[in-house]
């Protein structure tokens, strides 16, 4: 596992919509930049901006681990940005997208992993995939969803917008709310890999220090969380939720790890 942990996301302004990703809620498009194509998730989709922080949250932490994920760049949509795309459903959720999204590495002729594959995956990605799943509390990579993909023999881990659910609803985040873990996390795909995370657990914990919480909390950018909290908005107030984020998983490292106690 060789990836390393991004600091800065580039920005780049969308210069046509070329397709649409019909299939799920999200409704992921692929766009034409001057950098070139980018698979990006909208802002104006079923989940709003929370599911992008959970993204690069989640990507960060991954790419920490030594994971590799899809690198990130924000994507700008202005109102007169051209489409290949043109029914009216799609239209409508592009003109509820003006602004910032989320924009993803085009995986070139990558593919999505299937069942059958599962079994050739070494096992310290698999653990390092359950172990990040766990700590993120990611119930979304199933059978129904393996959520990942391999691109010139490299295994990407893809699809972190369902992770972090205790940001929909932070006025129930109690001190103890970090040592939690849903059970829906027992239909992980790796699951049966966990009674060997004991092997992995301290060596990917110590990858996740105070800077590098840090340093990936703060490649969320403000016109994502300012959109999530009641007006009126301060910068303060939006670095207070950064922060967050942070303490929460900062609190779910702490040993003993709460998703470790199985």
């Amino acid at each position: 596992m060789m990836a390393e942990l991004n600091t800065v996301i580039p920005t780049y302004s969308a210069r046509r919509v070329v397709s649409a990703e019909r299939s799920g809620s999200s409704c992921p498009v692929v766009v034409a930049t001057d950098a070139g194509y980018f698979f990006t998730k909208l802002r104006g989709a079923a989940q709003g901006p929370s599911a992008l922080v959970a993204e690069i949250i989640v990507a960060g932490l991954a790419e920490a681990l030594g994971l590799w994920v899809p690198s990130r760049v924000l994507i700008a949509i202005e109102p007169d940005l051209k489409s290949d795309v043109q029914e009216d459903e799609f239209m409508d959720l592009l003109t509820a997208s003006h602004g910032i999204n989320l924009g993803f590495q085009y995986l070139q002729e990558g593919h999505d992993i299937g069942i059958n594959e599962i079994a050739t995956i070494h096992e310290e990605v698999a653990c390092a995939v359950l172990w990040l799943d766990l700590l993120v509390m990611n119930v979304d990579r199933t059978v129904h969803n393996l959520n990942m993909m391999r691109s010139h023999h490299i295994l990407w881990v893809i699809d972190h917008g369902a992770a972090l659910p205790f940001q929909y609803n932070w006025p129930s985040v109690r001190e103890d709310s970090p040592r939690h873990t849903p059970d829906a996390m027992e239909h992980h795909i790796f699951w049966n890999r966990l009674k060997n995370l004991d092997r992995w657990d301290e060596q990917l914990a110590a990858k996740l220090s105070r800077s590098v919480l840090q340093s990936v909390v703060s490649q969320v950018p403000d016109c994502f969380l300012q959109p999530l909290m009641s007006p009126p908005v301060s910068a303060a107030m939006i670095e207070r939720r950064r922060q967050a984020y942070a303490a929460f998983l900062w609190k779910r490292l702490k040993s003993p790890r709460p998703f470790m106690a199985r």
